[in-house]
C-alpha cells in the first residue's frame, strides 16, 4: 500500500485534480503548484517555484493573502473569495480553503490552498447587475419596462386550494410585508411572485429576482449589497441589487441555499433598512420589499440549518404554499386547454385538445415536475406531430405504462367525479350552509343548487 503514495505519485495525482493547489513554506515561498493552479493563473510553475508568493503576485500583500495569513494564525480559512492580479495584468477572482502544514510538535510548516476558479463566474454576475443598473437609473427612457410579466391571471387553477392561495396572495400584495414562498420545483412560485409585485403599489418600480444558489457566499455578498472600489483587490464601485431594488421588489429565490454568515447580514438590512456595501464604511438606506421563496419546507430548511431562525421568523410574515399538481389534479384539464391554446400560438399549431385516454393519463401522472413538467410534456409533442388530437400513440413511453383506473370512464364522468367530490368537501368545510359553500367554490349559489340536486347531495 505504501508503494502507492510514492512523492512523484502523490504530484501526479494532485496534477489531475480540476482545483488549484498551491503550497508554500513558512517563509512564503512558493513550494509547489499543480497544473490547474497554473492554468488559472496564467503562471509557469517552473518560474514560479522557490520565489515568494508576493514576488508573484504582488497585488496581495500580507493581509490579503489568505496563504500568508494562515502561515501567520496557524488557523485554516475555508472557502474565502480572492481577488488579485496576476502578473500579465489579468484580473482573477478564486475561492480559496487554506490550512496550516504542521509538525508533530505543532510547529507551522508552510501551508497548502485549494482554490476554485470563479473568474468567469463573477464577470457574468457583474455584467448582468451592471445591465440591471442601467435598466434601472433611467437609461431606457422614462417609460420603463416592468421586468414582472405575469399578473394573477396568468395564474391558470380553479383548484379549491388555489384559489384560497391567490386571494391570500392579492391581499399580501396589498402590503409591503416580507412573504416567503414554498412550493416543489415546477409548481409556478415565480408566477406568484410576479403577480403580487404588478398588483401592488411598487408595480411601476423596479422587479429584481436573484437566485441564492447560484453564487459562492463572497460573490453573493457584493452582488446583494454592493462593493467600493477599495474595499478589497479589485473590487470597483458597484451597486447592489438591494439598491437596484430600491422603491421595487427584490425576489431571492432559493434563500435556504443562502450561506449562514450572509443570512444574518441580510436580517441586519431586513430589520432597519439599511446596508454597508462591501469594503465601506458608510451605511445606505433602502426601501425594498423582499419576497423569498424556498423548494423544501422552511420548517425543515430550519430545522437542518440551512436557515437561520430569526431570518426565518422575519421573513414568514405571510407565507403561501403552493400545492404540487398531483394534489390539485382537477386543474389539469384547464392546465392542458391553457398549453394547447399559447402553444398553437407560438408554433403556429391548430391541436384542439387530447384524447380521453390521454387525459385519464394525464390524471393518474405523479408529475414529479409539476406544472412545468406537464407544460413541456406538452410542447413536445406540439413540436413533433402536425395532428388534431394528441392520442397515446404520441405520448412518451413512460407516459404509455400509465395505468388507466378505468377506460369505459369516459373524460365527462371522470370530470364530474371530481366535481361531485369537490363540492362534497366543500360542503363539509362550510358546515353545509349554502351561501359560504358557493363562496368557496367560486361559484353563483344558484349554480351549487342545481349542481347538489344534479349529484343528489345531502
Amino acid at each position: 500500500m505504501k508503494d502507492l503514495f510514492f512523492r512523484e505519485n502523490i504530484l501526479e495525482i494532485l496534477d489531475y485534480i480540476e482545483e488549484g493547489i498551491h503550497i508554500i513554506d513558512d517563509s512564503g515561498k512558493i513550494a509547489y503548484y499543480n497544473l490547474f493552479a497554473q492554468r488559472i493563473d496564467g503562471i509557469d510553475r517552473e518560474r514560479a517555484v522557490g520565489r515568494h508568493l508576493l514576488e508573484v503576485y504582488p497585488s496581495l500583500s500580507y493581509e490579503t493573502s489568505t496563504l500568508l495569513t494562515v502561515i501567520k494564525t496557524g488557523k485554516p480559512i475555508l472557502k474565502k473569495e480572492q481577488t488579485f492580479i496576476n502578473y500579465k495584468g489579468e484580473k482573477i477572482t478564486t475561492v480559496n480553503s487554506s490550512i496550516p502544514i504542521k509538525s508533530s510538535n505543532g510547529k507551522i510548516l508552510g501551508a497548502l490552498e485549494i482554490s476554485k476558479d470563479i473568474t468567469q463566474v463573477r464577470k457574468m454576475s457583474e455584467k448582468i447587475v451592471d445591465l440591471q443598473s442601467k435598466l434601472y437609473n433611467n437609461s431606457i427612457g422614462e417609460n420603463d419596462e416592468e421586468t414582472a410579466k405575469y399578473t394573477f391571471l396568468d395564474i391558470i387553477g380553479q383548484n379549491k386550494e388555489m384559489l384560497k392561495l391567490k386571494q391570500m396572495a392579492l391581499k399580501a400584495a396589498d402590503t409591503d410585508a416580507p412573504v416567503l414562498i414554498y412550493g416543489d420545483t415546477g409548481t409556478g412560485k415565480e408566477l406568484f411572485v410576479h403577480a403580487i409585485h404588478n398588483a401592488s403599489k411598487r408595480k411601476n418600480k423596479p422587479f429584481i429576482t436573484q437566485n441564492c444558489a447560484a453564487l459562492p457566499a463572497n460573490l453573493l455578498e457584493g452582488i446583494l449589497f454592493g462593493t467600493v472600489k477599495g474595499g478589497f483587490t479589485g473590487a470597483e464601485d458597484r451597486q447592489g441589487l438591494f439598491q437596484l431594488a430600491h422603491k421595487g421588489t427584490l425576489f431571492l429565490d432559493e434563500i435556504n441555499s443562502m450561506p449562514l454568515e450572509l443570512q444574518s447580514k441580510l436580517l441586519r438590512v431586513l430589520q432597519d433598512g439599511n446596508l454597508r456595501p462591501v469594503g465601506g464604511t458608510k451605511s445606505i438606506n433602502v426601501d425594498v420589499r423582499v419576497i423569498t421563496a424556498t423548494n423544501i419546507p422552511p420548517e425543515e430548511a430550519v430545522n437542518h440549518k440551512l436557515l437561520r431562525r430569526d431570518l426565518y421568523y422575519r421573513l414568514n410574515v405571510i407565507s403561501l404554499k403552493i400545492p404540487p399538481l398531483k394534489e390539485r389534479k382537477d386543474d389539469i384539464p384547464l392546465l392542458t386547454k391553457h398549453f394547447i391554446n399559447k402553444l398553437n400560438k407560438k408554433l403556429n399549431k391548430s391541436i384542439k385538445g387530447v384524447s380521453e385516454d390521454v387525459m385519464n393519463i394525464l390524471i393518474n401522472n405523479s408529475w414529479e415536475g409539476n406544472v412545468r413538467e406537464l407544460e413541456n410534456l406538452i410542447e413536445g409533442i406540439m413540436s413533433i406531430y402536425d395532428i388534431e388530437t394528441i392520442d397515446i400513440e404520441h405520448l412518451p413511453t413512460k407516459f404509455k405504462k400509465i395505468k388507466q383506473p378505468n377506460k369505459s370512464l369516459s373524460l365527462k364522468e371522470t370530470l364530474e367525479k371530481m366535481e361531485k367530490n369537490l363540492i362534497e368537501e366543500a360542503l363539509e368545510e362550510a358546515e353545509y350552509n349554502i351561501s359560504y359553500t358557493a363562496e368557496l367554490l367560486n361559484i353563483p349559489r344558484q349554480t351549487l343548487q342545481y349542481k347538489i340536486s344534479k349529484y343528489n347531495l345531502k
